[in-house]
């Protein structure tokens, strides 16, 4: 299949498994299903266009691999760490409903369709990866291997000291800054972004693979404007307040680095 209708047909596949994301959120009436719906989502596309796709067969194999070791992941986690809250939702989606109410159910609807409509655009670097007919497998694809690697490894540890971090009783209302926590406000979205730095150079040696840049621009851009950094950070300061300022002005908010004393 060409890229357009491959494109259009992981866009139609996101539609319906956000549509029936939503379901399952109104049932539990929890709408952070959300997170846990959007990382997993990318499984299905990857593989997906491993099938479909027509490339060169271990590079379309080595893609969907990574992609589901990432996906799969984080959707894990995302699930515990739901179960461990439910039935209380997660505070970004409490202050939506407060701002949404009276139009709840058809701005979830738009939202959770938002999402799957970003699954479908985030997807573009493994998209050319596996239409890349060039074999065999080259440096840019053990790079891009090599640098997942490390995403993938960062972004678990991050995920993993905060967890710890929140398990202990009297760490309640404290701000973690434990392990690489201390280094940076956000490791796990830095991480998370160089995931998709490592997808986009999987694919920039394909055929119009230049055009993979979008992904980690749109993440980049997602984590420091929309739905990312600014969310995270305003319900962090409504429930941490001066406590959460004194880590701002200490710690870098994304890359890490030493902090400021």
């Amino acid at each position: 299949m060409s890229f357009a209708g491959l494109l259009l047909l992981a866009t139609l596949l996101c539609a319906g498994l956000m549509a029936g994301c939503f379901a399952v959120a109104r049932r539990l009436d929890n709408y952070g299903v959300v997170d846990v719906a959007w990382s997993a989502n990318f499984t299905p596309i990857a593989w997906m266009y491993a099938t479909l796709g027509g490339g060169y067969l271990p590079r379309r194999v080595l893609g969907a691999s990574l992609v589901t070791l990432w996906s799969l992941r984080l959707a894990l986690h995302l699930h515990l760490r739901l179960l461990a809250q439910h039935p209380v939702e997660d505070g970004r989606y409490q202050h939506l409903r407060r701002d949404w109410a009276g139009r709840l159910g058809r701005r979830f609807f738009l939202f959770f369709q938002a999402q799957g409509l970003l699954n479908a655009l985030l997807s573009i670097p493994i998209l050319l990866a596996c239409l890349d007919r060039r074999g065999p497998l080259d440096a840019w694809d053990l790079g891009g291997a090599v640098l997942f690697g490390v995403a993938l490894l960062g972004e678990a540890m991050a995920d993993r000291q905060l967890a710890r971090f929140k398990r202990e009783p009297g760490n309640r209302g404290r701000v973690c800054a434990a392990g690489l926590w201390g280094l940076s406000r956000h490791p796990n979205y830095f991480f998370e972004w160089l995931v998709w730095v490592a997808y986009f150079v999987l694919a920039l040696h394909a055929p119009r693979g230049w055009i993979a840049a979008s992904a980690p621009l749109l993440m980049l851009f997602l984590l420091f404007r929309i739905t990312g950094i600014p969310a995270t950070e305003a319900q962090a300061l409504r429930s941490r307040g001066d406590a959460y300022r004194d880590y701002q002005r200490r710690v870098s908010a994304f890359v890490p680095w030493r902090a400021t004393r």
